[in-house]
């Protein structure tokens, strides 16, 4: 088992930057075109250079891939094509030298239809394992027991012929819904926490942390009014927003298992998770009751900032107030991308002029919020979402709904390493998914070194972020929200930070605060003062300490 050789600090993961590692696709060791642990070790100098305190690493469990490790078939196993045990151990000795804390994706809600629990659980109505998913009988007329809706489109009831009953999947239909209200259920999960805590990890990213339960009458959800749908649970094509989702997720009954979940990691030093809140109506709402008491979980996010819709300087202060309001002793973990939607220097940046100058833009507001903070894997190079053709395509949800949406695969084609190397350095075999051409300009070896690089601006302000403990643990005040400019203070102990962000691609000038400031150096942008105002290039921002 690994031993940490980090220093014990219970309060590491508040303000935390996490780098997230979608495991395919991070870098090939061994030449079978498909990313591993090996190949991530490898990796981790790129992690520490950048100045990120934790990795959080996708699922690397062993899994038939139907949806790419998010279907586990063994919670305590790797998958042969990412390596083994001895390799992950390797990694987080490896981690922790490098001073990196190590979280991985635990996927409770459900797992693959392959997992030995759901095998014998199909089989019949009596065996043991019977009440270990979500089972119901048909209604009279032979249609599901309600109207549920899948994730992933259609109904989210499944028939079985063996039991002659429908099983609950809110995502593909080889990923049944585990019964969280069966206790057994609850204590072979925690076991699986425990596992991996004894292995030497230091925290988990939940995901769909807020499904884990469903209404035990089987209600059935109320329609959603068209002018309250958001796409950004699920594309708009996907009938799941037409939904109100009261009973197939968000239950009471979460709060006691967070709270028996929480009690397990708080048997080890320095243990933090975050939970994934999948629900664009109340993600806030549920984010500040998870958070809550310091009893559940120590971070949440929701979807508001991967949503399609760009910030403005007003939606950010929304955001934030709205989550204080919601958590006013919680926590948030903020992030922009993730394996899951399109990159946002595409998202929200397609016909900007100057997209380094915009990600620049992005990753500063994005490291200057109150709140820990995830960035995606190539977030650092500036990469678009890579446009695939339908027969390259791996992702069910984009084959389902093509071309309207076209999946995730754009956003978890390989990292690229060497420009000038095959496949961008990620390995020599074919990659599972292809390198987009217009990624290797963007190369880590273009980049590095590069004053001017996106990547070489990340590193330059996690450094700034670091030498001013404001940033990662202090309050937040908002002192401007109006037409292209945002101005908030961070404040902790004896430090207050002027932050200003011209959120915009024309310059913009904004009012110096009453107080007097001292101009800070070391975060890569230019500003100049003038006549009690700070003139802000596009696309730029302004930091000062108030003295």
């Amino acid at each position: 088992m690994s031993g940490s050789t980090l220093e014990v600090d219970k309060d590491w993961w508040r303000g935390a930057v996490i780098y997230q590692i979608y495991p395919r696709s991070y870098q090939d060791s061994n030449g079978d075109g498909i990313g591993d642990l090996k190949g991530i070790t490898a990796r981790l100098p790129h992690v520490a250079s950048l100045g990120a305190d934790a990795i959080w690493i996708s699922p690397f469990f062993t899994s038939p891939m139907k949806d790419f490790g998010y279907d586990v078939s063994n919670y305590t196993d790797v998958d042969g094509i990412f390596g083994n045990l001895a390799d992950f151990d390797k990694l987080i000795a490896e981690a922790h030298r490098l001073g990196i804390r190590v979280m991985i994706d635990l996927v409770l809600s459900h797992t693959s239809d392959q997992h030995p629990w759901f095998v014998e659980s199909r089989g019949s109505r009596t065996n043991a394992k019977a009440d270990w998913y979500v089972w119901a009988d048909s209604k009279p007329d032979g249609t599901p027991p309600n109207n549920w809706l899948s994730i992933f489109g259609g109904s989210a009831w499944a028939w079985d012929p063996t039991r002659l009953q429908y099983y609950l999947h809110n995502f593909l239909t080889s990923q049944p819904d585990l019964n969280l209200h069966n206790p057994d259920v609850q204590e072979a999960l925690l076991a699986v926490e425990r596992f991996w805590l004894e292995r030497g990890v230091d925290g988990f990213r939940l995901d769909t942390i807020n499904f884990y339960f469903h209404d035990k009458q089987l209600r059935d959800n109320p329609a959603l009014a068209p002018e309250r749908r958001n796409a950004s649970t699920a594309p708009t094509v996907n009938p799941y927003n037409y939904q109100e989702h009261l009973y197939d997720k968000n239950q009471p009954e979460n709060l006691a298992f967070l709270k028996r979940f929480r009690a397990v990691m708080d048997e080890f030093p320095a243990i933090a998770a975050v939970g994934e809140v999948g629900d664009s109506q109340r993600g806030l709402e549920i984010a500040g009751e998870y958070t809550s008491g310091g009893d559940k979980m120590h971070m949440c996010y929701a979807f508001e900032f991967l949503a399609p819709e760009a910030p403005t300087p007003e939606r950010v202060a929304e955001v934030l107030r709205d989550f204080h309001k919601a958590a006013p002793e919680g926590w948030a973990c903020w992030a922009f991308s993730n394996h899951d939607v399109v990159r946002h220097v595409s998202r929200w940046g397609d016909g900007v002029a100057d997209q380094d100058a915009y990600a620049k833009l992005l990753a500063s507001l994005l490291l200057s919020l109150r709140g820990s903070v995830c960035i995606y894997q190539g977030e650092e190079l500036a990469l678009t979402e890579a446009e695939l053709a339908y027969e390259d395509l791996k992702d069910p949800y984009g084959i389902q709904f093509w071309p309207d949406f076209k999946g995730r695969d754009g956003c978890r084609t390989p990292m690229v390493w060497d420009s000038a190397a095959v496949n961008g350095g990620f390995g020599d075999a074919k990659p599972w998914l292809p390198v987009a051409a217009e990624h290797l300009k963007r190369a880590v070896s273009v980049q590095k070194g590069n004053e001017a690089s996106v990547m070489e601006h990340y590193r330059r302000f996690l450094q700034f972020r670091k030498a001013h403990p404001a940033f990662a643990k202090g309050e937040i005040e908002f002192r401007g929200t109006d037409g292209p400019v945002l101005a908030f203070v961070r404040s902790h102990g004896n430090e207050k930070l002027f932050c200003v962000f011209n959120m915009s691609g024309a310059a913009a000038a904004a009012d110096l605060p009453k107080e007097p400031v001292e101009a800070l150096e070391g975060h890569g942008f230019a500003a100049a003062i003038k006549d009690n105002k700070v003139n802000l290039p596009a696309w730029s921002a302004f930091f000062a300490r108030l003295v």
